[in-house]
């Protein structure tokens, strides 16, 4: 049986796989995965399901080639954020050249894109396997993409984000942070006993964006722009009548590559130190919560080389090389040591209310990639 294009990323659409971590009660990927290992075991396709935690479940399937040759992994995620605000999340719908529904643009246009790809590899007397990875929880903590690189590796990978059929070979990372300052609780009326622990995280503030403004003046990353941080939550104290006694900041920092995390705690302890030396009272405690290492692969890279040729011969233009702000699971691909690319197709509205994948580029994309597959596995 031959897949349609638009009835499959219609099929995949209308399974609700809303990221729990994010939405709490969310369906999570367990049914589109399952639905999905149906429809390639019915291909004639080797699948595997990987589940990181309770429901939260990847798809591994692989076109076994004759041997001798390169495998190349295709990848996709699974997830999607919520739907509040949406009309009929789940019923896609075609205008204009555009399906829309939660979904559609990120990412399951490109999953369906990757899945035919995957799919065309059959029979075509390839040397080198394709694999495809759809992974749960990219949208959140990428439990599923740790979980699939315990079990599979590849000599390239493709992460089929959306891109505007353009060539991502880099984004920025990104670390978060917490900085807590200590007061002293103590009557609203003693100012003689109490240390206000808010008014010692304005200070951090200030010093916070001072920061941010010598990120700006470093050199720029030619495809990321500079890094940047903000403040993002805040709390502190008790009641109207008391000096507070704590204060939480959290914050985050979007990295390029070559920073490290060491680094962005070393410049983060030496502000609260600079304050700390301005005023004994002053007291702060620094606490990493997360980081995610940005990604970079050279432009020269071999998988860039054979899409960029493919994309150039099927689009008639050479697609613009690219950098992204946000972060991906391509990081963690890349920091496992697979050469790795990002390229995808075009629309809008990623976690927006309205959401649209541009179905004549998501058959360019299709097409891109199985043509990439081909030279690449031979």
């Amino acid at each position: 049986m031959r897949l349609d294009l638009v009835s499959l990323l219609d099929m995949l659409v209308r399974i609700d796989s809303i990221n729990p971590s994010l939405v709490p009660g969310g369906a999570g990927e367990a049914n589109i995965a399952r639905a999905l290992a149906q429809l390639l075991t019915q291909q004639g396709v080797k699948v595997e399901l990987d589940e990181a935690a309770p429901g939260r479940t990847s798809v591994i399937a692989t076109v076994k080639g004759r041997g001798g040759g390169r495998a190349l992994m295709l990848n996709a995620h699974l997830d999607t954020v919520g739907v509040s605000g949406m009309t009929a999340p789940f019923t896609p719908r075609i205008e204009h050249g555009r399906m829309y529904g939660r979904g559609t643009y990120d990412m399951k246009g490109a999953l369906a894109a990757c899945i035919l790809a995957l799919l065309s590899a059959r029979g075509v007397d390839l040397r080198g396997d394709v694999i495809l990875t759809a992974v749960a929880d990219e949208e959140h903590a990428s439990l599923g993409m740790q979980s699939v690189l315990t079990r599979v590796t590849a000599d390239a990978a493709i992460v089929a984000e959306p891109t505007g059929l353009q060539l991502c070979t880099a984004h920025k990372g990104f670390t978060w942070h917490e900085i807590t300052t200590h007061g002293r609780a103590a009557h609203g009326s003693r100012a003689d006993l109490g240390v206000d622990a808010i008014s010692h995280m304005g200070r951090v503030l200030v010093a916070l964006e001072q920061l941010n403004r010598n990120l700006q003046q470093r050199a720029a990353h030619p495809l990321l722009g500079h890094a940047s941080l903000h403040a993002s939550l805040i709390d502190g104290g008790q009641e109207l009548s008391s000096y507070p006694e704590r204060c939480t900041l959290r914050l985050e920092r979007r990295t390029l590559p070559g920073e490290s995390v060491t680094q962005i705690e070393a410049e983060l302890k030496d502000l609260l130190a600079d304050l700390g030396a301005q005023d004994p009272t002053f007291q702060a405690e620094l606490k990493l919560t997360l980081a995610r290492e940005p990604f970079s692969t050279p432009p020269t890279a071999e998988i860039s080389r054979h899409l960029l040729e493919q994309a150039e011969r099927i689009l008639g233009r050479a697609p613009a090389k690219v950098g992204q702000g946000f972060w991906m699971d391509a990081a963690l691909i890349a920091a496992s040591g697979i050469p790795t690319i990002v390229f995808g197709p075009d629309g809008s509205g990623a976690h927006a209310t309205e959401e649209w994948v541009d179905l004549d580029s998501l058959r360019a994309c299709t097409d891109i990639l199985t043509a990439t597959i081909r030279v690449f596995c031979a």
